[in-house]
Order: structure tokens, then C-alpha cells, then sequence
């Protein structure tokens, strides 16, 4: 299937209209059912390669009940699950607003870590095949990896419950590391008692692992030129060309996984009841003040909180590595958290809706919450003057950056996109990319990757991504996000 939508011919259909620079909209004449335009962000060379997919998806999502102003889909935009990677969508419990898994994601709260460190590429690219490969052994990575945190399932429920907060009581996070992660690590409306055994049974055992598919953890080197914003840049704790920062990409695992498949079979079965008709089974959904809107609202902020914590685990195994390697602690590493930043996640945030203000419930699915200064109370208050850091990831190939949620984001419910997005399918990838060609090819280029196997690293390559600097620009046009620094691979462990 998704091969297939992958290789349908790229390009915009003829209804799509250019607003300015990087805004193009689908009116709602577009097709039968829109109740609002559906708008994507890109410039015109990122529209014409877009996947047909995208235009589809998000153009269904704009017919869901209870959506306000605009469906989006950021520059990263792709076929996904029901709402199109890169999707963003809002919509209004008090107008019998949806809350839709499809919209979400399977790995819930798959997000976005930062670290820094005070170490230079002189001190650490003679040591980056240790490195990595220390990292590769303490991080379990994969399908169906397991951690080394040895958990009852009902000492799992706090995870469910505290999420990143949990990790503080039991050693695995410093008391700082909190205020840098969205939501401080926990969502509070989480109830364990809303999660199957099966999604308990698929989660309690995975803490710190990051799993298959693009997650990764990454070594990462701030090169000359690259500081665009050197005072927020050193707020955030980046001050010099050729430090080194770390990059942790991954979510709920198996966990996140059963939660929406659970409640998927549930909302189809629901639907009928509320009267609620859909394009695509795949954005089945239910009222968000329903009793399975809610049911699943809980059971989805539990995968989030594992996610945060899952994140934070690897963190604390990360500093072990970097100390033991380095004969130094991790505070006198200076192995700060700069932010973690989920994707996949439903949020209650307030907006300003033709002059009223009103909660509405914001789905980010591939995006990433990008709240300017105007929302100071909700960031750390060294970055308060700035915005909220936002980490977009690349490919293992060509590198990431680190940017900032604007007050202008929220005409996009404050939201931006999450990575470069892929270009195309896993299957296509394998077929042009040989696993070991890549490996050696990127070793010769500076970029040690220790992957689980060969057909996974190939799935990952460079050409398989758009180009991360032209979906960056498209942001910064929009005004949505702005550049602080660009980061370059060295060492890579891939899931």
C-alpha cells in the first residue's frame, strides 16, 4: 500500500491555488465534505515533487467534524496514515470536535531530543567508532528490543502516569532536565486504566530502547558558519563552532502502537452511533467529549508519558557512555538537555478563532509545537525571550537543525514540520540502496553508522529524504519557525 501511493506521480492537482510565497489551498470546493480549505506549506519546487497522497489526506482531514479554519500539512508533508504526515489539524470540543488516532500516529509522542555537551570534534571524532558502538550496546535497538529497565507492569503505570517525572524519583533524570522537555515530560490527563493488558504487555519492558524504522540516535557537530542566531544559540547553550550535541529520535514503541490500534476498532464501531460519515476508515474517530474520545484521550497521553520517559531512559544511558568513555562526569561534560519535543501527539492549547479565544484540540501528526515568545509561560525561562527550541531532523546523511517557534506559528496553530520527510517508500529505498554501499560510503564521508541490519540502514538513506535546508527555508518564509543552528552527522546508531 504504501509503495504503491509512494509511486503515484508527484505533482498538484489543478484546483490548488498559491496564497503567497509557500502557501498553496485547496478550496473547499475541492471535494464533497470539506467544511474548511486545506492549506499546505512549501515552496512551489517542494509542491511539484510532493506525493499525491498528501493531497488526498489532507483534503479528507479538512472533512472531519468539528475542524477550524485550515487543515495543514507542513513542507515534510507525505502519505501516512489517515491524516498525511506533516498533518496538522484543530478542532473545537464545544462544536463536537473529533479526536482521531489517524491523526495522531501509531508511535505516539515519537518526538525529538537535544543534548549538549562541552566536548569539540578534536576530542571526539578519534573516539567516534567507540563511542557509537558503546552507545549501540547500552541503547537496545530494533524490532522488539527490550530494555534494561526491569519493570512490574504495575510499576509501569506510573511510567504511564509521571512519565519523564518518574525517571527523577528513580535516577534516571536530573531535577533540570524537566523543565526542558514539552509539557515538563507529563501529559496529566493520563489514566493506566484506559490502556489494554495487550499495550501494557507491549510497553513495560521497553524503556530506553529506540526501536526500528527512522529512529536514531545521533552525534552531531555545530560547524563554522552554521550559528544563525548566536544569542539564542548560547541560550540554548551552543556557543562555539565544532561542539558537540546529541540527538535522540524515537517514541511509545509497541505500546503507542496497541493504544491506537485498539481504539481504531473501537471509533469504527462508534461512528455510526454519532452520526459522524468518513472519507478514509483510516481517520476513524469520535467525538473528543464522548466517552471513547475521552477513553482514548487518556490512554494516548499514557503513551505519551512512556514516550517522554522512553527518552529520558536513553538520556541517562547516554551520560553513562559519554562519562565512562571520557573519565569525567556528566555534569562536568556539560551533557545539558536543550529540549524534547513530541510529533505525534493531540494537545488541548487556546487560540484566537475570528477574535474569540477558545481551547481547541490541536493534532500534530509528524509536526512538532512551535510556540513563540507571546507563550513564554509554557518554556523554560532562559528561552522565554526567544520561543520554544524546535529540533527538525534529517536524514543520517545530510544533518538537522535547530530552529524556533515564532508568534507567527500560530496561524498554524502554532505548529511546524517535524523532519525532511521522505520522498519515498522503504521498499523503493531498498531497491536503489545497498545497506553495506551506504555504510562504507558514509564512513568515508565522516559518519560512522552502527545499524541493526543492512536493509534498515539502506531504508534510511540520504535520497530517500527530501532536502532538509529547502523544507527548512520553507518554514522561515512562512514565518513560522527561524534558524538557529544547522548540525552535521558524525556517528550515528540507527534502529
Amino acid at each position: 500500500m504504501e509503495d504503491e501511493l509512494h509511486n503515484q506521480p508527484p505533482g498538484p492537482p489543478p484546483e490548488l491555488r498559491q496564497v503567497d510565497e509557500v502557501t498553496w489551498e485547496l478550496p473547499i470546493t475541492y471535494k464533497k465534505g470539506m467544511l474548511v480549505p486545506a492549506r499546505i506549506i512549501a515552496t512551489k519546487e517542494l509542491i511539484d515533487a510532493m506525493d499525491a497522497g498528501v493531497f488526498n489526506q489532507i483534503s479528507n482531514v479538512a472533512c472531519l467534524p468539528g475542524i477550524q479554519q485550515y487543515a495543514y500539512c507542513m513542507p515534510d508533508g507525505h502519505w501516512g496514515y489517515g491524516f498525511p504526515i506533516g498533518g496538522v489539524a484543530a478542532f473545537d470540543p464545544e462544536q463536537g470536535g473529533v479526536i482521531s488516532p489517524g491523526g495522531i500516529g501509531f508511535d505516539i509522542n515519537c518526538g525529538m531530543r537535544l543534548m549538549v555537551t562541552n566536548l569539540t570534534i578534536d576530542q571526539v571524532q578519534p573516539k567516534i567508532k567507540q563511542i557509537v558502538d558503546s552507545l549501540y550496546s547500552k541503547v537496545p535497538a530494533g524490532v522488539g528490543c527490550k530494555g534494561f529497565v526491569k519493570l512490574t507492569k504495575e510499576e509501569f503505570k506510573n511510567v504511564m502516569k509521571d512519565g519523564a517525572q518518574w525517571c527523577v524519583r528513580n535516577g534516571y533524570a536530573w531535577e533540570e532536565d524537566i523543565e526542558h522537555i514539552e509539557d515538563r515530560g507529563r501529559i496529566v490527563q493520563a489514566n493506566p486504566a484506559k490502556v489494554s493488558d495487550k499495550a501494557v504487555k507491549r510497553g513495560f519492558d521497553q524503556l530506553g530502547t529506540l526501536g526500528s524504522g527512522n529512529h536514531y540516535l545521533e552525534i552531531q557537530v555545530v560547524e563554522k558558519d552554521n550559528i544563525f542566531d548566536a544569542k539564542a544559540a548560547a541560550a540554548m547553550g551552543i556557543t562555539k563552532p565544532g561542539q558537540i550535541v546529541i540527538m535522540i529520535h524515537c517514541g511509545s514503541r509497541g505500546m503507542g502502537h496497541q493504544v491506537g490500534t485498539d481504539y481504531l476498532r473501537i471509533f469504527l464501531e462508534a461512528m455510526p452511533k454519532y452520526g459522524i460519515k468518513i472519507l478514509d476508515n483510516e481517520l476513524a474517530c469520535a467525538p473528543f467529549k464522548s466517552p471513547e474520545g475521552q477513553d482514548y484521550y487518556q490512554a494516548m497521553a499514557c503513551a505519551a508519558n512512556m514516550a517522554f520517559a522512553n527518552r529520558q531512559v536513553i538520556t541517562h544511558r547516554v551520560r553513562e557512555v559519554f562519562s565512562s568513555i571520557f573519565g569525567k562526569t556528566a555534569q562536568e561534560l556539560g551533557m545539558k538537555l536543550v529540549y524534547d519535543v513530541a510529533h505525534n501527539i493531540a494537545k488541548l492549547e487556546k487560540f484566537t478563532i475570528n477574535g474569540k479565544t477558545k481551547e481547541l484540540l490541536v493534532h500534530r501528526k509528524g509536526s512538532t509545537r512551535a510556540f513563540g515568545p507571546s507563550r513564554a509561560t509554557d518554556l523554560p525561562e532562559e528561552y522565554r525571550p526567544f520561543g520554544q527550541p524546535v529540533i527538525i531532523g534529517g536524514s543520517m546523511e545530510t544533518g538537522s537543525y535547530l530552529l524556533l517557534g515564532t508568534d507567527g506559528a500560530d496561524v498554524t496553530f502554532a505548529s511546524t514540520a517535524h523532519g525532511a520527510g521522505r520522498t519515498m517508500s522503504r521498499a523503493a529505498a531498498k531497491r536503489l540502496v545497498r545497506g553495506e554501499d551506504l555504510q562504507k560510503d558514509m564512513e568515508k564521508r565522516g559518519i560512522y553508522v552502527h545499524g541493526v541490519t543492512m536493509a534498515g540502514l539502506a531504508e534510511e538513506a540520504g535520497k530517500a529524504y527530501k532536502d532538509v535546508n529547502h523544507v527548512v527555508d520553507s518554514l522561515a518564509l512562512a514565518g513560522i519557525t527561524k534558524k538557529v543552528v544547522a548540525l552535521k552527522p558524525i556517528g550515528n546508531v540507527k534502529g
